[in-house]
């Protein structure tokens, strides 16, 4: 348990950032769903417009600092990979 009172504060203020990045990188999920669902259906302009949506979440995510920009730039990689791969 913290003792000092900046160290209590310090508990307050991570707790606080991990309820935001929690909802942030559920939001993250979200978008990645959707596009995986469209392409599961293989609904080629809803996957894409899924990607679309999903490409600046992905980004915002690591300037926000939920994700490292080298895990974003491979899932980004993937995900368009299977994009192509339903519309050839």
């Amino acid at each position: 348990m913290a003792n000092t009172s900046s160290a209590k504060k310090a508990v307050r203020k991570i707790a606080a950032r991990t309820e935001i990045n929690k909802a942030r990188r559920s939001q993250f999920r979200t978008f990645v769903r959707k596009f995986e669902d469209a392409v599961v259906r293989g609904d080629k302009t809803a996957a894409q417009g899924a990607f679309r949506a999903l490409e600046p979440q992905v980004m915002r995510a690591v300037t926000k600092g939920v994700l490292h920009k080298n895990t974003a730039s491979r899932k980004i990689s993937r995900l368009f990979r299977r994009l192509k791969m339903l519309c050839p």
